[in-house]
């Protein structure tokens, strides 16, 4: 397998990208180490906010715990259930998450069930914790992006803007290969390759600006619950347009139908429908 990864347009040739490190003869994966960085970011960002808060850090240390092996377990099973072609002759595979297969939003969803339990046991409002919370889960998720850069995945249709990615063919899986990226299909040195938009690049750039968004805000908001409210609709709006650029969409059995596009629609109208609610309340009330 061919190792390079090429930006044509912007002049950056990336010689030898691996997927894996050897440590004392141990294979470990740079997805999971990227996914590793991002939780720790992501905890850190969170505790600072609670700090500037007026709120204990260690109650987003323990959630942070909680939240991240539910979140990951949550994020597998996401996957699993709109993936189940893929290992329902190799159940074992499940397990395997060495080469990617973790779906945010089912991440998303299992750690907002965690936010509402520990909420719950440490006597926290749940909007709150979800507004502290959600500013480190958007940084998880940005830099966590980055692990399909390494694995490959993730990417979009052949496009030949600025930002266009250049892939071997023997580097990808032949499931994410289009007509379209075939028929554009170049040799280079020998090497065929394929050009894709790189959609784990906008969407990383996309949670950035979505968490300055939070960190603006959070001062300013009107109730609790609002900043993760801004979150889902932020986060959603982005996820909309970027799930409709991917050539490995997970679909809804026996449609055509993106699941996660869908989820992220669905997200943005009832979050909007519901920041709009609570201004007026909020402002009814006073």
């Amino acid at each position: 397998m061919h190792t390079f990864i090429d930006f044509p347009h912007l002049g950056i040739h990336l010689e030898n990208v691996g997927k894996t490190i050897t440590l004392f003869g141990i294979d470990i994966a740079y997805y999971g180490i990227t996914i590793a960085i991002g939780m720790l970011a992501g905890i850190f960002v969170a505790t600072q906010v609670a700090k500037r808060t007026g709120q204990k850090q260690d109650d987003y240390v323990d959630l942070a715990i909680f939240g991240i092996i539910f979140g990951v377990i949550g994020a597998r099973i996401y996957f699993v259930i709109f993936s189940w072609d893929m290992y329902k002759d190799n159940l074992l595979e499940i397990f395997n998450t060495r080469h990617g297969g973790l779906a945010i939003y089912g991440g998303v969803i299992a750690a907002v069930i965690t936010v509402f339990v520990v909420a719950h046991v440490k006597k926290i409002p749940v909007g709150l914790m979800l507004d502290t919370g959600g500013c480190g889960l958007i940084t998880g998720q940005m830099i966590g992006r980055w692990g399909n850069f390494f694995n490959r995945e993730a990417f979009g249709e052949y496009t030949d803007g600025l930002f266009a990615m250049r892939l071997p063919l023997d580097a990808v899986r032949s499931g994410d290969v289009t007509e379209k990226m075939r028929e554009h299909m170049e040799t280079i040195d020998g090497v065929s390759c394929i050009q894709v938009s790189p959609t784990f690049l906008y969407e990383s750039v996309w949670c950035l600006l979505v968490l300055i968004l939070l960190l603006v805000y959070t001062r300013h908001k009107k109730f609790n619950g609002e900043v993760f409210l801004i979150y889902l609709a932020g986060y959603g709006a982005g996820r909309f347009w970027i799930e409709s650029l991917r050539t490995d969409q997970l679909l809804l059995p026996g449609t055509a139908i993106p699941v996660s596009q869908l989820l992220a629609g669905v997200l943005v109208i009832v979050s909007v429908l519901w920041i709009i609610w609570g201004r007026r309340r909020q402002k009814h009330d006073h």
